[in-house]
């Protein structure tokens, strides 16, 4: 798919990953909605960058991924305020630091928000742009899973199980949406200056980086160029490409 000219809305896109897709993406000349849920300030201060830095429209918009009809209204004004809507980048994240063993404290209600925001909620914006690049003829969803779904591990079974499912999603949209929108996903091992690392303890950190044969921590920019190239591809679709420093496949 032609780049230029096109608009993504990336979800998080003011966080650490998030921050980084936006950029790589709007090198490329796409225009940008920054999703945020909070710190607003933050937002309009990357899509002021973003304009002015790669001369493309960008502007903030907040959404609660978890609120079906904030989810609309995001995609509605998106719409509107682009023209069209090309790409989708579900990078928007929450996870919380319970050691696997420790079932007492996955709390029902924990679950049910570390769910909610890793799996449904981009299931949620999925079904809403569906029918909009359905409608232009074309379309790119790339969703940002983790390592923590291809293995018993990560910051909580939540979170684990959450990705995993983000990673069959990413499958079965494939499928759902073919051809006009191809579906695609990364798998990032740990990824250092990001709220979801930030929320992990020290010897997590530690053991991930020990734990690949790189020896240090996945790469955001490598990441981010993932994303470039699927949503510029015309032939890949439900794949997920892992990106940990060699962490899982040994």
């Amino acid at each position: 798919m032609e780049l230029k000219g096109a608009v993504a809305l990336v979800t998080g896109g003011n966080g650490g990953l998030g921050q980084r897709i936006c950029h790589a993406l709007a090198k490329q000349g796409v225009h940008i909605a920054v999703m945020y849920a909070q710190s607003r300030d933050q937002a309009e201060d990357v899509a002021k960058e973003l304009a002015a830095t790669y001369q493309i429209n960008a502007t903030a918009f907040a959404c609660d991924i978890t609120d079906a009809a904030a989810v609309e209204a995001l995609v509605g004004a998106v719409t509107k305020h682009f023209g069209r809507l090309d790409i989708l980048v579900n990078d928007a994240a929450y996870n919380k630091a319970i050691p696997f063993p420790d079932l007492d404290n996955l709390t029902i209600d924990e679950w049910d928000k570390i769910i909610a925001v890793n799996l449904t909620g981009p299931m949620r914006l999925t079904k809403a742009v569906a029918p909009i690049m359905k409608t232009q003829g074309q379309g790119r969803i790339v969703n940002i899973s983790s390592v923590a779904g291809l293995a018993p591990t990560g910051s909580s079974i939540a979170y684990a199980v959450a990705k995993a499912g983000l990673i069959h999603l990413t499958r079965c949209m494939a499928v759902a949406l073919a051809p006009e929108t191809l579906v695609n996903c990364v798998a990032p091992g740990l990824l250092e200056g990001t709220r979801a690392t930030a929320n992990l303890k020290q010897e997590q950190i530690d053991r991930a980086s020990s734990g690949s044969i790189l020896k240090k921590a996945a790469d955001k920019e490598d990441c981010a160029e993932m994303v470039v190239t699927m949503c510029r591809t015309d032939t890949m679709t439900g794949q997920t490409t892992v990106i940990d420093a060699g962490r899982v496949f040994h």
